[in-house]
């Protein structure tokens, strides 16, 4: 099985692009209710992914402990200084579904790019667990 089948299309996606502010980040996971969005430059490559607890470790940052954060801070602060690319693996389009299955174990979801690094989509972990579950259903009767 090739790991399109669970891909959603970046078309049909969230996402910020890496030079946003944090603020402008907040709010669009806010208004969404994520916990974590995909980051990507303007020429569509897959940067990261910046979660809720990237800007609570940002604002916790002892270098950074007497600064004040307010709209104006958080509007002059961009993302590329927060997100940190340690989580939310990706795969390629052409990864087996044996590897998908291994990153969504740890990941809510998987950035799927292609072979130049273009972000194309992702995998919700909820859909590869909807998929074996309905196919488990099939095989018991």
């Amino acid at each position: 099985m090739n790991i399109a089948f669970f891909l959603t299309l970046k078309k049909d996606i969230v996402y910020l692009y890496d030079d946003f502010s944090m603020r402008q980040a907040l709010e669009k996971m806010k208004i969404h209710g994520y916990t974590a969005i995909p980051v990507l430059s303007h020429d569509g490559k897959y940067i990261g992914t910046v979660s809720e607890g990237d800007f609570l470790w940002y604002f916790f940052d002892k270098e950074k402990k007497k600064r004040v954060f307010n709209e104006k801070e958080l509007e002059k602060t961009s993302l590329k200084e927060i997100i940190k690319n340690d989580k939310y693996n990706s795969v390629k389009i052409t990864a087996s579904i044996e590897e998908l299955v291994s990153m969504s174990l740890t990941q809510n979801f998987v950035p799927v790019v292609d072979d130049s690094d273009n972000f194309v989509g992702l995998v919700l972990r909820k859909d590869i667990i909807k998929h074996f579950s309905e196919k488990s259903k099939i095989q018991r009767k």
